[in-house]
Parts: C-alpha cells; structure tokens; sequence
C-alpha cells in the first residue's frame, strides 16, 4: 500500500525487452541502496512494481523491476522511454504517517490532460477519465494520478478538476505535465468498494 505522497523523481535510464511480453526498467534514484529490499515494491508513476536488483552508479541508486505485458498495455508503462522521469514511492510502513489517501499502486485507467492552467504559483488541470471510471470519482474526493494523491475540486461528466500546489509542482512530476499527457489513474478504493457493495445482488 501507498499514500501518493512522491518521496522523488526517477529516471527511466534502460528498458530490457525479455519473453513473454515482460519488460525489465532499470530506474536511477536517490534513494539508499541499502534501504531497497530484493522484493520490495516501489510505485512507479503510480504503477506497484516489485524490485529484482539493485546496484549503485556514483551517486545514485539503480533499482529494477519487471513490468509484465498486461501492465504494460494498460498502463503509460508501455511508453515509457530512457531518459523519463517518473515519481517513485516506497511502500507504506506500520506507523507512517498518511499524509495523501490510501492507494493500491492497481492503475484503473488512463487518464489524458485536456487542459492545463497555470495561476499563481499553482496550476489547475483537467483531465478526461475513461467514462468506465467517472462514477467512481466525486468533487472533494480523491485519486492518484501518476502516483500522486489529489483532490478533485470538480466533476463534470468525464472531466475532473484539480488544484496542483506549489510543493507538488516541484516535488512531482506534474510540474512539467501538459495539455496531451496520458497519466496512470488509480480511482479511491473507498469508492470502488462503495459501488461494489450499492450493486444488485
């Protein structure tokens, strides 16, 4: 489990094409190399993936998780290409504090950027949702786009608002994110089940 609080940025620096549609990523990071356990999960771009090596490039950590082919195709993993920057999280301990809200690293979709605005000091975006997931998202709810949580200031059909904050334009991704750009979007759990249990039986 995460919380869509981004602790950094990766860098996509390699991509390995292995059988079966599995891709290994090689991601350079700031993270100690100690710290990254063979088997721990790291969000990706809000993507849970799971560490198979790590190794040490000067100042810098390289991790590497393998990307199965469904992941690939439903996720902007599929498209991603050395030299990308990626948030990254590590996973969520006991006794953290959650500071975002509560994310699987299970992408439902993907989202596009149809609009993006830029006031002062902040920038409001607007993103189109497959239509599938609309009804999961609700005005002062939450979602993770690209790992990041946010709050959704308004919904009209299959369009979300939201507010981007100074500290997460430049701690995230989102800061260089554009009118065009396909995000991974992970709807609130809470929602989902929501639904789930309000379905006939």
């Amino acid at each position: 489990m995460f919380t869509g609080i981004v602790t950094d940025i990766g860098e996509v620096l390699d991509i390995e094409r292995l059988a079966d549609g599995l891709s290994r990523v090689a991601v350079g990071c700031a993270y100690e190399r100690g710290s990254i356990a063979i088997g721990a999960s790291i969000a990706c771009a809000g993507i849970c993936l799971t560490v198979v090596a790590t190794r040490q490039d000067g100042d810098r950590t390289v991790f590497d998780v393998h990307a199965a082919a469904e992941t690939l195709s439903l996720t902007t993993a599929g498209h991603w290409r050395p030299g990308m920057h990626i948030n990254l999280e590590r996973a969520l301990k006991i006794g953290d504090e959650l500071g975002g809200h509560l994310v699987s690293g299970h992408v439902d979709g993907i989202a596009e950027i149809v609009a993006r605005e830029d006031l002062p000091d902040m920038a409001r975006l607007a993103v189109r949702v497959p239509r599938t997931l609309a009804r999961f998202i609700a005005a002062k709810g939450s979602v993770a786009l690209d790992g990041v949580s946010l709050t959704v200031n308004a919904v009209e059909r299959d369009t979300l608002s939201t507010l981007i904050i100074p500290h997460t334009l430049q701690v995230t991704t989102l800061g260089a994110a554009k009118k065009g750009d396909r995000l991974n979007l992970e709807v609130d759990l809470m929602a989902r089940y929501a639904a789930r249990l309000l379905e006939p039986s």
